[in-house]
């Protein structure tokens, strides 16, 4: 106390991974100007360092290298360091882990590599310990080899650097060959949907052994798998790996059964013990998928996860004023008197914990059973800890369970008591953890882990409130959803320019604050808000947000389309920093925006009538052609598109009246059902408003009989019209 911190220029950001890293005795610069020109100036070597704030290895990396003295002093000697928030700058971040991920063969945060004063990389790696060990070289004695060959043999790391650029600008060229076409749908969706039956884990769901990623993009595409094959065996099957999996994750200790939502990724192959960070780009497309999954199946389950997920944005991640916190931090506090912070503290638990906290006994079970002892047992709690030391390499978790359901509640209890003590015990417990931690503030003594006080365009998390809102018939989700959306206008649009903005932040009194030259927002960020403004029409029907969508394509098509080789390019040109214009080609943890775009084209040409969208989908398809045919597993969400494109949307119009019960209904109707070839419209005789002025064929669809009345539209064209939701429900189900 009274003793001022040491701080480097990181103390100016506003970025919290950035603001983490302000007192480390490493003189670090933010991505920009200064930096680059003082390693020309000094002919000094760049060391780049790029992670997130919520990053475990990030965290474990700090620790152990950056605020290390000595470590930190051979790092100011030889390099100039920069450190980088990907959450503020994807581009940054993904021009690098393609080398990275080139020349390694795997990729991940803290992404550590070395450039040459013009920005080129020649070495690269992710989390390197502090010191040589037996299997990995330590941090000290890679910053020092290569401060040595630079001294020693400039020359020959300037030539390889340049060959290195050379081979990555060649690697990341997509663009159409020639006349290439769309590829066909048939055998992009067989292929992909074979790739996936390859992978799939038959036991526990997923399509990997370990790491476990929750991968929304292939449960969607296997849906629409099963919505175009429905009669098929493999249409079924397409279903029960989707279903399957989504069950398993509920149930594993990825899903915070105490806390809700979904944690990041699971260490193993049972979904049991995650990577404890909450992103939120993950809440959003999991509740949109468990909200499909309960669409399609009719279980209750599915419903109830969506819910438990969006009750969990809603307390943790949501802003008073109406925005998204991106994540939530894997580390926390084991108490509120703990000094230091651990991965995971608090999501584990004490078998001791459990039975204090649920002494009570269970009515008419065997005599001394507790409430605490029925919980155990179907979450798998052990007096030792139910965790295998092979997922705890640090031994933090040692004695501590990862809550995971081992059984069936038939199997847990009788039958019906079953539920009501299961669930009775998980809402014991989750007073104990808010009580005692101040869960989800940022004041006081603190050991919930904290959310990341900063928003980036939440496209995929209104649209996760949006379609739960609009399957699950919940209202407040749609409302949430609009504020959601109208935050975004307000702190993320610029309406002089027409453009978005990357990122805000949380400043004192809870006040939105920017940063002094904001970072303005990249291809995804278009891709994911126009999505979401669709989705808010479809389950609003309020067509400013229609009319906004369509303002960011024109937008989205003026900043990053790609004339020559179509597509859409990640990073607007112009940025001299930037050495790769990329066009990303994987769908991950987050689809991809090319594949995404594919859609909301096809959506944005229904809504408007201007077919050129249409044509720029088919272009981004044929660009990606080669990828489609050969390894769709790795663009499933644009393999899905290929259908989408190739079957054409249908415009579902509903003539009526917004209030009347009969129209109400019949959008109930289209709402119930999970068809990947749709867009819904409301016709509400308003001849001066959005819609009819961009869609002159609506002034000629009538109510029949004054009756709320259902119309199916493609390519001009419409179906006679139908009065009745079972009507509707067999021209929409075939």
């Amino acid at each position: 106390p009274g003793v001022p911190r040491h701080a480097n220029r990181l103390i100016n950001e506003k970025s919290p991974y950035l603001l983490q890293h302000a007192h480390n005795p490493v003189d670090w610069y933010p991505w920009g100007q200064e930096a680059f020109d003082k390693a020309k100036k000094e002919n000094k070597l760049i060391f780049l360092s790029v992670g997130y704030s919520t990053c475990h290895w990030c965290h474990v990396m700090e620790e152990e290298s950056f605020k290390n003295k000595e470590i930190g002093d051979i790092m100011n000697k030889n390099f100039v360091c920069i450190k980088v928030d990907r959450e503020e700058r994807p581009d940054v971040d993904k021009v690098y882990m393609t080398f990275v991920q080139a020349t390694s063969g795997g990729g991940g945060w803290p992404m550590s590599v070395w450039l040459t004063p013009d920005l080129k990389p020649f070495a690269g790696g992710t989390y390197f310990p502090p010191e040589d060990g037996v299997h990995r070289v330590g941090f000290r004695t890679v910053l020092l080899r290569i401060a040595e060959k630079w001294k020693e043999n400039k020359d020959a790391l300037l030539e390889s650097s340049q060959k290195i650029l050379e081979t990555l600008l060649h690697l990341s060229e997509i663009r159409v060959q020639g006349q290439e076409s769309p590829p066909p749908s048939k055998e992009v969706m067989a292929t992909c949907f074979q790739q996936l039956s390859n992978s799939y884990d038959e036991d526990y769901g997923g399509f990997s052994k370990s790491p476990k990623f929750p991968t929304p993009v292939n449960l969607n595409f296997l849906f629409t798998y099963w919505a175009l094959h429905r009669t098929t065996p493999e249409g079924a099957q397409a279903l029960q790996m989707a279903l399957h999996t989504l069950k398993m994750m509920a149930h594993g200790g990825i899903h915070d059964h105490i806390g809700q939502g979904f944690h990041r990724y699971s260490t193993d192959q049972h979904w049991h013990v995650p990577h404890f960070e909450k992103m939120l780009y993950d809440q959003g497309q999991l509740a949109a998928t468990y909200s499909r999954a309960f669409q399609i199946s009719g279980d209750e389950f599915f419903a109830d996860i969506a819910q438990d997920i969006l009750l969990y944005v809603s307390r943790d991640l949501s802003d008073q004023v109406g925005g998204f916190y991106s994540a939530e931090d894997a580390d926390s506090y084991p108490t509120a008197t703990s000094g230091e912070k651990q991965e995971g503290a608090f999501c584990v638990w004490a078998a001791e914990e459990i039975r204090a906290l649920l002494p009570d006994p269970v009515e008419g079970a065997t005599e001394g059973t507790t409430l605490g002892d029925v919980f155990m047992y179907h979450y798998g709690v052990k007096e030792n800890g139910n965790v295998s030391p092979m997922q705890d390499p640090h031994q933090e978790l040692k004695g501590k369970n990862v809550l995971i359901v081992r059984c069936s509640l038939e199997l847990t209890a009788a039958r019906a008591r079953l539920r009501s003590c299961v669930h009775g015990g998980t809402t014991a417990l989750c007073p104990s953890v808010q009580v005692s931690c101040s869960s989800g503030t940022l004041t006081g003594p603190l050991c919930s882990p904290e959310p990341v006080p900063m928003s980036v365009p939440p496209g995929l998390m209104i649209s996760g409130f949006a379609q739960a809102g609009a399957a699950l018939a919940e209202q407040e989700y749609v409302s949430r959803a609009a504020q959601a959306a109208a935050f975004l206008r307000r702190h993320l649009f610029d309406p002089a320019s027409g453009r978005l903005l990357r990122s805000c932040y949380r400043g004192k009194d809870n006040t939105v604050e920017q940063s002094a030259v904001p970072i303005q927002g990249f291809l995804e960020d278009y891709v994911f808000v126009i999505q979401a403004l669709f989705d808010l029409y479809e389950a609003s029907l309020e067509q400013g947000w229609l009319e906004w969508a369509l303002q960011l394509q024109h937008m989205q098509d003026k900043l990053f389309w790609d004339p020559k080789g179509f597509a859409y390019f990640s990073s607007e040109a112009g940025d001299p920093s930037l050495l790769l214009r990329l066009k990303n080609d994987q769908d991950g943890a987050e689809p991809t925006a090319n594949s995404v775009t594919v859609t909301n084209l096809l959506r944005a040409a229904c809504y408007s009538g201007h077919m050129e969208w249409v044509e720029k989908a088919g272009q981004i398809l044929a660009a990606f052609s080669e990828r489609l045919q050969k390894i769709p597993i790795t663009l499933p969400e644009m393999a899905r598109a290929t259908a989408v494109f190739h079957h054409t949307l249908k415009q579902v119009v509903i003539c009526g009246d917004p209030q009347g019960e009969d129209t109400k209904e019949m959008l109930r109707c289209v709402r119930s059902i999970f068809s990947p070839n749709k867009v819904l419209m409301l016709a509400d005789g308003d001849s001066a408003g959005f819609l009819y002025r961009q869609l002159p064929f609506l002034a000629s669809l009538e109510r029949k009989d004054g009756k709320a009345t259902a119309y199916l539209c493609s390519n001009f064209a419409c179906s006679l019209p139908v009065t009745s939701p079972q009507e509707l429900r067999g021209m929409l189900c075939p």
